[in-house]
């Protein structure tokens, strides 16, 4: 078979093509350097990866455990398209329960958080412990006399972990560990950690939700990508160049394939930009952040108060210059923690979580907050309208393939680390090619 017989029109996948021998129907969708059209537009594979991918097969994150401060706390949360709760019970183990009624189906917890020792749905009465097993039903002589409690609990995890703060959880029970699932993305979260003091994480602000009409994967290419912000948010990089000074430029170097930010695939579907190359040492994340009002008092304060430690704390309140992308939902920007939460075919809501530390003075934090601010609010928009973009351009059912071969069998181009991980510049797509990868074992039942 050859791809280009007729230079204007592209191969598609006939039923022969789509399955190799060993019967991978994905091998004729997914090929080294680009993706078929329909794993973004086809809601049949939607609702397929929903099964599989978000929890079926995969660890899935959930919450963080600074939102579930004390026993019998409880958080709200999805698992693909699953509702469900993630609760402590009395003694402060994690637990995920479907926030869904045993008995007729409705929404048992219609709180996004609190404090809950049972949940009663309000459709019928029926009363679940925080741990999901049934306490009662009313009037439970009219089920007849064998009517089991045991039998009618709410469905729960196969199983629910957490890596220092961060709770995820998979519907299967032959999951791998967390931690080996996390694999490479381990050191990146833990530097992420363990820029706070004391190790403590706090995630206690209310979020902040966008919707876009597209599908949830034109999100995760996104975050691991380093080529298109100087197209992408030329405004928000306009405005952040002080007295001429295009600071946030400067990371591009000569272009953006020569400059020293670098992207590494992590394997398990995980990815990372590290932007921190481009900076000097201590106080340079502060002195090429973009501008806050009272940014100039807040430095003059800290360096007053705090001396020789003031360079340490101003760059505590700025982002920490990764980009790091957990399969298939986790992404942690600068200082926030990104949810992605597919909602149909081409509808998808992110969740932005700001994030406060422990260790520091609480002026330090206020900053932090506020620095967190400014991407949300300037920079998710471009990048969203890129995603309703996309999702527009694929329903052209003629141009079938979604590309993703920069940096792709360059000589030169791309490395291996100490830890075997493949480093490539910023530019290179390498990040989409490694989680459709993983996206590829899990829709194949892989363990």
């Amino acid at each position: 078979m050859t791809l280009h017989d007729n230079p204007t029109r592209e191969w598609a996948p006939t039923a022969s093509d789509a399955a190799s021998p060993n019967g991978d129907r994905w091998s004729g969708l997914i090929q080294h350097d680009r993706v078929h059209r329909t794993l973004y537009t086809d809601p049949a594979i939607f609702d397929e990866e929903m099964t599989k991918v978000f929890g079926g097969e995969s660890w899935v994150y959930l919450a963080h455990e600074s939102q579930l401060p004390e026993p019998n706390s409880f958080i709200t949360a999805r698992m693909g398209l699953r509702p469900v709760i993630v609760t402590r019970d009395r003694k402060g183990a994690l637990h995920m329960i479907f926030n869904r009624c045993t008995h007729r189906a409705a929404t048992i917890c219609r709180e996004e958080s609190g404090t809950a020792k049972s949940f009663q749905c309000p459709y019928h009465g029926w009363t679940f412990r925080n741990t999901g097993e049934l306490v009662g039903a009313p009037w439970p002589g009219a089920y007849g006399d064998d009517f089991d409690k045991s039998r009618f609990g709410l469905t729960v995890a196969a199983k629910v972990a957490s890596y220092r703060g961060f709770i995820f959880g998979t519907m299967n029970p032959d999951a791998p560990e967390l931690e080996d699932f996390l694999g490479h993305a381990r050191p990146w979260l833990d530097y992420w950690i363990d820029r706070s003091p004391t190790g403590e994480v706090l995630v206690r602000s209310a979020s902040y939700r966008m919707g876009f009409r597209g599908n949830w994967k034109l999100a995760y290419d996104n975050a691991g990508d380093g080529y298109h912000p100087a197209f992408s948010h030329r405004s928000l990089l306009e405005m952040a160049s002080r007295m001429g000074d295009s600071k946030d430029m400067a990371y591009f170097g000569k272009t953006p394939d020569d400059g020293p930010m670098r992207v590494y695939s992590l394997g398990n579907g995980h990815s990372v930009i590290d932007q921190r190359p481009n900076y000097d040492g201590p106080g340079s994340f502060w002195a090429n952040q973009r501008p806050q009002p009272g940014r100039e008092r807040f430095e003059e304060h800290i360096r007053a108060t705090y001396g020789e430690d003031a360079d340490r704390l101003l760059d505590l309140t700025i982002g920490s210059q990764i980009n790091l992308s957990i399969f298939p939902n986790l992404l942690v920007i600068g200082n926030q923690i990104q949810v992605v939460e597919p909602l149909a075919v081409d509808r998808t809501q992110l969740v932005w979580h700001a994030t406060s530390i422990g260790g520091v003075p609480d002026e330090v934090n206020t900053m932090r907050m506020r620095t967190q601010e400014d991407f949300p609010a300037f920079g998710e928009p471009d990048d969203q309208a890129n995603f309703e973009e996309a999702q527009r351009g694929l329903a052209a059912a003629e141009s079938e393939w979604v590309y993703m071969n920069r940096g792709l069998d360059i000589g030169g181009w791309q490395s291996i680390d100490e830890n075997g991980v493949v480093v490539a510049p910023v530019t290179d797509e390498i990040h989409m090619r490694g989680y459709y990868d993983e996206w590829r074992k899990r829709m194949r039942g892989d363990n």
